[in-house]
């Protein structure tokens, strides 16, 4: 992207509306899902045999919170076997509740749960695993554009990095997005990345093998971007800081801001 201010952004893409056509997708792909060959298994110490018989009835039947208990509960707690046929049966409840209209503000650990080590994404049918990649595209492109913290874009990145085993696609499909709006979330989300790795505070929470390298080597190809932002608006210090925070990585310098958890400590022990 140019750094002129006079330079014209893609037209935009309406996120809304790509959710809304991947759920229609995910719905008619797993409109018949795999059957079980025998009754749910799982700790019933966590889970009761009446939630287990609900888990191997009909998908559209399973209360919301067994949904998410199934969702969040530990994967060696479930009979291997079972577990991704589980997954494939409830997904488009799942990908529902990671949704604009679904309660979880972190579903980082959830979708973890389908990454090798659990119900092995990877290895499902070509047509499932397109129309959950492609609902996990429109769920990035919703964040990225909504104007939630980039905390949250951050936890759903490291989500969808950690069922596919890759974070660089995700990076990419966020870069790619057009339009004013996606201008303006991925300042704020480059900003918030930046500014965390300078303090060496940028980790993931669920994903132990995700390597926020990545997202370092990532920055500095947006600065472009960022750039022509920053010159369209010339009054946003969140651009122009962002700007410096690349420029002091791509430096190994260090941060020109104070770490703000020891500021905040010291300000609260000077008030008591």
């Amino acid at each position: 992207m140019s750094d002129s201010p006079d330079a014209v952004s893609p037209a935009p893409v309406d996120p809304y509306a790509l959710w809304r056509d991947a759920l229609a997708e995910a719905d008619r792909v797993f409109a018949s899902p795999p059957a079980l060959d025998r009754p749910v298994g799982g700790c019933t110490y966590c889970t009761p045999e009446s939630d287990l018989l609900l888990l191997g009835g009909d998908p559209a039947a399973v209360p919301d919170d067994v949904l998410g208990h199934f969702t969040r509960e530990t994967v060696d707690h479930w009979d291997g076997d079972q577990y991704p046929v589980l997954w494939r049966r409830l997904m488009p409840r799942a990908l529902r509740s990671w949704g604009p209209d679904g309660q979880d503000a972190d579903p980082s650990l959830e979708l973890g749960h389908l990454a090798g080590y659990g119900a092995g994404l990877a290895g499902w049918p070509a047509p499932e695993r397109a129309a959950v990649e492609g609902a996990f595209r429109a769920l990035l492109a919703l964040a990225l554009v909504d104007g939630r913290p980039a905390g949250d874009v951050t936890d759903l990145v490291e989500g969808i990095a950690h069922a596919t085993g890759d974070l660089r696609p995700w990076l990419a499909h966020l870069a790619a997005l057009p339009g004013p709006a996606a201008d303006a979330g991925l300042v704020r989300l480059a900003f918030s990345w930046a500014t965390d790795l300078l303090w060496e505070d940028l980790d993931f929470t669920w994903w132990y093998d995700g390597d926020p390298g990545a997202i370092a080597a990532w920055l500095p190809t947006q600065r472009p971007r960022i750039a022509g932002f920053a010159a369209r608006h010339p009054r946003c210090r969140t651009a122009s800081d962002t700007l410096t925070a690349i420029d002091r990585l791509a430096a190994g310098d260090h941060s020109p801001w104070a770490y703000p958890y020891g500021v905040r400590e010291c300000l609260r022990q000077a008030d008591s």
